[in-house]
């Protein structure tokens, strides 16, 4: 199972990013292979409208099974996630990536 964090930093002690559309970086771990890899995303900062479906696109490419953020995606962005059928969870604001994936975990995040 692949799961993608929105992030400010790229690692397990980085905060989470409670922005979906224009959050700093994905941070993916794959469960499976126990790897950590993470995606680049402060250039969604330069756009004017539209970041959040442009950043769900992107995001489609690593294939994640779920998505964690904080506030979750805007409307057309959750649109396009929801159709390639990541689930997606929220509710990981104010903690780190760590503590979002323990969480996440005990099923203590709320499915958007």
């Amino acid at each position: 199972m692949k799961i993608a964090f929105t992030t400010k930093g790229t690692d397990w002690d980085s905060a989470m990013d409670p922005r979906f559309g224009r959050t700093e970086y994905f941070l993916i771990y794959d469960d499976d292979k126990d790897e950590l890899s993470h995606y680049d995303n402060r250039d969604s900062a330069n756009d004017a409208h539209g970041a959040g479906p442009k950043t769900a696109q992107k995001l489609f490419e690593f294939k994640p099974d779920i998505l964690i953020t904080g506030n979750g995606p805007g409307g057309n962005a959750a649109t396009v996630l929801q159709k390639t059928g990541v689930k997606i969870f929220i509710g990981a604001g104010d903690i780190t990536v760590k503590e979002a994936y323990e969480a996440f975990k005990s099923s203590s995040l709320k499915e958007f």
